[in-house]
């Protein structure tokens, strides 16, 4: 197993190198980057990030700002060395966890990433322990009742549920429980006073805010873990040691949980790492966006759209490295739950 361990770590090494690669060439071909933003602002014009380089002619609105100019601005930004050089210096900084410097924020990417996440926290956690918890019981009680009214009923809602995307899910509450009856805020995870609430009244504005965030990130989570644990339910109860715990005399509430429920979980448990890690840092973009909820995703998005690029490449290696991780950990889960899994 260390040799698996060993090798997985090893190829880490050009998938990293291979991501960043591929992200750093498509972002020299972006317009709109800072040394154009930075012009535009001298000129008193706002380009929204979508300003062009004319080729052969330098910038576009170039007019009125004298070259000296324009190459301390490269300068500042680091515009002004090689695009190979700059790829290999960035490498040289990601090797020691220096993430850069934020080009607008004026921060270290760290630091935002350090302010941001408690946010993103907050939402992952409570998509993990509501998807998991209605999920896995929802799921065994549909394997128990195969079949049965319950069991179609509920797929046609978990299913529906999965066919609508959580941003649009959003919306819809929004425009219904924030909008119309104003029963849910419509942006942000406190109240604007809520330092000057008492501690019960701070979990209620809490929970008053996160309300609609996480019903529309649960609501699509339920349908994959559903259905995986009915199936694998299923399968280990059509299995022979099932059929002789039973006609040893066994109640089906002791078959059920004593032997059937450890190896059916083996495929949910394995995922429990990386649906902990991606409730995270997957699919939070569009929901905090919609929410102007201050964290990861909405980062994320205000970098891309700004071309903040120590923070897009800065965050881009930092969870493509913890989704490696995460994945190597999931393997390992499958010897932990079943010794009988050989990696060779």
């Amino acid at each position: 197993m260390w040799a698996y361990i060993l090798k997985r770590l090893l190829l880490m090494i050009p998938t990293l190198f291979g991501i960043l690669l591929i992200t750093f060439v498509v972002i020299q071909f972006v317009p709109g980057g800072p040394v154009e933003q930075m012009v535009a602002q001298l000129q008193g014009r706002d380009t929204g990030g979508e300003g062009a380089a004319v080729a052969g002619a330098g910038y576009r609105g170039r007019q009125g700002v004298d070259a000296q100019r324009i190459e301390e601005i490269r300068q500042l930004y680091g515009f002004d060395k090689p695009a190979h050089e700059r790829f290999f210096q960035m490498l040289g900084q990601f090797a020691r966890f220096d993430l850069g410097q934020s080009f607008f924020h004026h921060k270290a990417v760290w630091e935002l990433i350090k302010e941001k996440l408690p946010v993103s926290i907050s939402l992952g956690l409570w998509t993990f322990f509501l998807s998991y918890s209605i999920s896995i019981p929802l799921g065994i009680a549909k394997a128990v009742r195969a079949g049965t009214r319950f069991d179609t009923v509920t797929s046609l809602i978990v299913l529906v549920g999965y066919a609508i995307p959580g941003f649009v899910l959003g919306v819809a509450l929004l425009v219904i429980f924030g909008g119309q009856l104003q029963w849910f805020p419509l942006r942000g995870l406190t109240s604007s006073n809520w330092h000057e609430l008492s501690l019960g009244a701070k979990i209620v504005d809490y929970l008053w805010h996160i309300t609609l965030p996480v019903t529309a990130s649960v609501l699509g989570a339920f349908a994959v873990t559903t259905m995986l644990t009915k199936n694998a339910f299923l399968e280990e109860i059509r299995k022979q040691y099932v059929l002789t715990a039973r006609a040893k005399g066994l109640t089906e509430r002791r078959v059920l949980w004593k032997h059937v429920f450890r190896n059916a979980l083996i495929p949910i448990v394995t995922g429990f790492p990386a649906a902990f890690i991606g409730a995270f840092f997957a699919g939070s973009l569009l929901i905090e966006t919609l929410f102007s909820l201050d964290g990861l995703g909405l980062l994320s998005y205000e970098s891309v759209m700004r071309r903040d690029y120590p923070v897009v490449l800065g965050t881009l290696y930092l969870f493509t490295l913890i989704g490696l991780v995460t994945k190597l950990i999931s393997d390992l889960c499958y010897v932990w739950v079943d010794p009988r899994v050989k990696f060779d």
